[in-house]
């Protein structure tokens, strides 16, 4: 009989949204992230938008980008893979022992990722969209991390997530994260009455 060993406060994590994602196409954890990291995390967005080091967010890919405020309304700023700054760093070194684990548990082949800041203002959204470029599909899995302090259900800003057989609502408290395919899942950032924080990315291969 084979004996494994038990896993890691991290892998237990780690399993518990994988294993929603398997059982219901849709993974959530809340604490994914300890209150350090999003405080850390928030801190370093609204720093970014207070210098302008943030811009309005885009629809599609090259030639098909578009800036439309009828359909996607928050600021963004990208990650960089090899980022000086202590907290990013230490979160997408959590990502990447996140894709080791997903890759050798499920063999999904994860071989990239990329994530970017994103702020919502009152009153702003995302229309109903899928996470996948038409010219580029590339993307795999969908990853949310929120970093909002004391979220309300009051505020709104729910992510609305289209499954097959219901409408599953997320609010955005700080450190959950959220999960899913990026080419099979629709889904869109509802309206809040407060500013609204997180930070997405994708899982790639090839």
């Amino acid at each position: 009989m084979t004996v494994h060993a038990p896993l890691s406060a991290e892998e237990e994590r780690f399993e518990s949204i994988i294993q929603n994602l398997i059982d219901h196409q849709l993974g959530q954890q809340n604490g994914f992230l300890n209150r350090d990291l999003v405080k850390s995390l928030r801190i370093n967005l609204e720093t970014y938008f207070l210098q302008n080091q943030m811009h309005e967010a885009g629809i599609g890919k090259n030639e098909q980008f578009d800036k439309n405020r009828l359909i996607r309304g928050d600021s963004i700023r990208w990650i960089d893979d090899v980022p000086e700054n202590p907290a990013e760093k230490e979160l997408l070194e959590i990502v990447q022992s996140f894709v080791d684990y997903l890759n050798k548990t499920c063999f999904t082949g994860i071989d990239s990722f990329e994530f970017h800041y994103a702020r919502y203002d009152v009153g702003s959204f995302y229309k109903r969209h899928r996470d996948q470029f038409r010219s580029d599909s590339g993307r795999k899995f969908s990853l949310v991390f929120y970093l909002n302090e004391d979220w309300k259900e009051s505020y709104g800003g729910q992510l609305a997530v289209y499954l097959p057989t219901q409408t599953e609502m997320v609010f955005p408290v700080g450190g959950r994260a959220v999960f899913f395919k990026a080419d099979e899942i629709d889904h869109e950032v509802n309206v809040a009455t407060q500013v609204r924080y997180s930070i997405a990315g994708w899982l790639k291969k090839g």
